[in-house]
């Protein structure tokens, strides 16, 4: 008797059906892989003519060796630098401005303070500033100072308020007693000075109560 063989059965796909969309899911995967590998052979292609163009504008170019351990630098944070420089140069500049070779007589009024105004202002502006018609918004005592010290505090002064927007302040120069002689060696020099201003439009004299014949009251050009 002949020994009997037993036959392995083959997958068979159940339906025509089954066999279409098995061939459509392979042609989709097919299309897909083809359509990223072109993206991607198009990205090199841009890269490598970026490069390209690159170089040409700037020349070769030799990548630079990368160290296996190599850091970013920490770069500390500097502070801003100061004007130093520019402040010292203002500072020349007002103290060559303000000149004590300046004729100022023939710019004051002939009263017996010895007032000042620009042709702009109007004698009845200096008589409200006589009698305190603005308020006192700051002061400058120039007490003890040497004429240069006095000279570039003055215009900084002047400066300053005059940035502030501030309308009426005050310039104590002394009456002298404490000088040789007696002399106020500042009174003049500070009228001098402030005629050469242009942000003052005029002063006066204070009134006593104000410091007298040892101070000034002066009218400031308002910046808006």
């Amino acid at each position: 008797m002949k020994p009997t063989r037993t036959r392995t059965p083959t997958p068979t796909l159940h339906s025509l059906q089954e066999l279409k969309l098995f061939q459509r899911e392979l042609a989709q995967r097919r299309q897909a892989a083809e359509e990223q590998a072109a993206r991607l052979a198009a990205a090199a292609r841009a890269a490598d003519q970026e490069r390209r163009l690159f170089e040409l504008s700037v020349g070769a170019i030799t990548p630079l060796p990368v160290q296996a351990s190599a850091h970013a630098p920490l770069h500390r944070v500097l502070p801003p630098p100061e004007p130093l420089q520019r402040e010292a140069d203002e500072r020349l500049v007002m103290q060559q401005a303000l000149s004590d070779d300046f004729d100022v007589e023939s710019l004051l009024e002939t009263d017996d303070s010895l007032s000042f105004r620009r042709p702009e202002i109007s004698q009845e502006v200096l008589r409200k500033l006589r009698r305190g018609h603005w308020s006192l918004q700051a002061q400058l005592d120039l007490h003890g100072l040497r004429t240069d010290q006095a000279r570039e505090a003055l215009g900084t002064f002047v400066q300053d308020c005059a940035k502030r927007g501030l309308r009426c302040v005050r310039v104590v120069h002394g009456k002298g007693h404490g000088s040789p002689g007696r002399e106020p060696v500042l009174k003049a020099r500070v009228r001098r000075w402030l005629v050469q201003k242009q942000q003052v439009l005029g002063f006066v004299q204070a009134r006593a109560s104000d410091g007298g014949s040892g101070a000034l009251m002066v009218l400031l050009q308002q910046v808006d």
